[in-house]
């Protein structure tokens, strides 16, 4: 499989996403901001902070490198148990930052980490950073959304509020689990099997600034140029967007060879 991570500061003058690469045979491994390559299999992880510059980015950070390494080192018998224990010990990081340092409280991050086999994905995710599949001219997104935008569009589906109305509701980006050093309210876990040629799109919440018929098209149009096109290609479709209020942007693009 071939990838490629991206990251934009958007319209923001801080950066609190942050994401990790991991491959086998041994690549690419570290915090830069820019990674490509080609492996047999990987691991990700993308993490979008919250609580103010430095505690968001401290979060998201923490938790990208704490993941792999105890997704790494795991002793647990299955991948389902080996992400499971890199979660919770992220999560455990961030609680340990928090009681070293109390001004840091509230400071949190949202996490995707998804392992790459050569025919299947396996995965974990708590927040709002969306995870996409591409495949065969359809986008699907794969993980739960644990904000109060599902919640607030069943309101508006069962006629309780305008869909005008909740598309434009503040309360959208509120979310209903993250990891901040304690409990965690919702955690998605699920397995997927790959077909040639699939594309998986992991992303900060950012992204959310196309449509999922954008993002589709983008993909569509690069995906001769592979995932390094395709990720430089949809910053370039958010920053054009001018938003200007824009959120970071961080993805991950990972597509399945065809041959």
């Amino acid at each position: 499989m071939d990838y490629a991570s991206r990251t934009s500061k958007g319209a923001r003058g801080y950066q609190e996403d942050a994401a990790r690469v991991q491959t086998e045979p041994p690549g690419l491994d570290s915090p830069a901001p820019e990674q490509t390559g080609s492996c047999e299999r990987l691991t990700a992880v993308l993490a979008d902070g919250m609580g103010g510059h430095a505690g968001g980015a401290l979060a998201s950070s923490t938790a990208c490198e704490i993941f792999l390494r105890a997704y790494a080192t795991s002793s647990a018998a299955d991948v389902t148990g080996r992400l499971n224990e890199a979660l919770q010990l992220a999560n455990e990081a961030i609680a340990a930052c928090v009681e070293s340092n109390p001004a840091l409280n509230g400071m949190g991050c949202t996490l995707v980490g998804v392992v790459f086999e050569p025919s299947s994905i396996d995965w974990v995710s708590v927040g709002d950073s969306p995870m996409f599949l591409v495949r065969q001219g359809e986008i699907f997104l794969l993980n739960d959304d644990h904000s109060l935008a599902p919640e607030i569009d069943k309101l508006a589906a069962a006629g309780k509020m305008t869909w005008e109305d909740a598309h434009a509701d503040p309360r959208r980006h509120f979310l209903r689990s993250a990891l901040t050093g304690t409990e965690m309210e919702l955690i998605d876990r699920s397995r997927l099997r790959l077909e040639p040629g699939d594309i998986v799109i992991i992303a900060s919440d950012g992204i959310q600034t196309l449509s999922r018929p954008e993002i589709l098209r983008v993909v569509e149009a690069h995906v001769s140029g592979g995932p390094p096109a395709i990720a430089d290609a949809l910053l370039a479709a958010v920053d054009d967007a001018g938003d200007l209020y824009q959120d970071n942007t961080t993805v991950v693009v990972v597509s399945q060879k065809t041959e």
